[in-house]
């Protein structure tokens, strides 16, 4: 049984934190701050080599975790591998007690650190997503009757509330939930006004969406991921106080509690993303408002079930 997926249908806001697997073997670093969160936070994302950087096969984080009784999701993506690893990979993330997912399809290999890579994208998002529901049934994507036993998972998929083109996002959205995405984690989130409006066209489908945030650590960061990461708005004013902030972690963390406090009754959760600065989850959640035992507040939403 996915915790996430009770704690989500529960109604209560759920939290998650992204951790990137390392680029080698050594995870007492990872597994040090997932121990440290693990009170605050209901599940941990394992990035599968993000932005086309080389690291360790998130699976194998996930099984560390589990054995220590942490909640996972693992991203997977289209990029590296064909429908047969694949298929492949999730029979093996449910033997080893992988139990949620997110499906990506994935950034191209050059933009990474082995920009010679060949990149597959056999699968999109979407069929990723259509692959776990067939392995579920007990059937492989061409149709073939598994043998031995059928997986269960939990699987989401990701959004960009700042598109460029919204109409085509919201159109994603809805073949990403036709194929069987049950929750969402969003690009990061800065406007709760955009947030707001973008909220209001996605509820009808029914699905928790977790609102993304990424912590920004200076002002010149801020303006690295507007001009870099698509759908991703830092506003003005936001930059303007990080600039002339004396101390730069502790604007940080007044930033995103100030955020993720507006932002937090639109939605099923936060999803957010450290990069480096784990330590501060706890006081970015207090000062959002968020308390309670793995992150969840007191506070009831309406349930959902799955």
């Amino acid at each position: 049984m996915s915790l996430l997926a009770e704690r989500l249908g529960s109604g209560r806001l759920v939290v998650t934190c992204e951790l990137a697997p390392p680029k080698g073997i050594e995870l007492s670093d990872l597994t040090q701050k997932a121990e440290q969160l693990r009170d605050v936070v209901d599940a941990f994302n394992l990035t599968d080599s993000a932005s086309s950087i080389m690291t360790m096969s998130p699976l194998a984080v996930a099984h560390v975790l589990a054995d220590k009784g942490i909640e996972t999701i693992l991203q997977i993506t289209g990029r590296d591998r064909n429908r047969i690893a694949v298929q492949s990979d999730l029979l093996a993330a449910h033997v080893l007690g992988v139990t949620n997912l997110v499906c990506m399809t994935g950034d191209p290999p050059s933009a990474g650190d082995n920009p010679e890579a060949k990149p597959v994208f056999d699968l999109d998002a979407a069929a990723l997503l259509r692959t776990a529901c067939a392995l579920a049934s007990g059937e492989d994507l061409a149709g073939n009757s598994l043998s031995g036993g059928s997986p269960d998972f939990f699987a989401g998929a990701v959004v960009n509330p700042g598109a460029a083109d919204p109409d085509k996002e919201l159109r994603r959205m809805g073949e990403k939930v036709e194929a069987g995405a049950r929750f969402f984690q969003t690009q990061a989130v800065y406007d709760p006004a955009g947030f707001e409006r973008f909220m209001d066209k996605v509820r009808p489908l029914g699905v928790p969406i977790l609102a993304g945030f990424i912590v920004v650590k200076s002002a010149g960061m801020a303006r690295r991921l507007n001009e870099r990461l698509p759908g991703v708005s830092i506003p003005d004013p936001i930059i303007a106080e990080l600039d002339r902030a004396e101390d730069r972690r502790q604007a940080s963390v007044e930033i995103a509690g100030r955020v993720l406090s507006e932002i937090k009754e639109m939605c099923a959760g936060v999803h957010i993303m450290a990069i480096g600065w784990e330590s501060l989850v706890p006081e970015i959640l207090s000062r959002a408002g968020i308390s309670g035992d793995s992150g969840v507040q007191d506070r009831q939403r309406p349930s959902m079930t799955f």
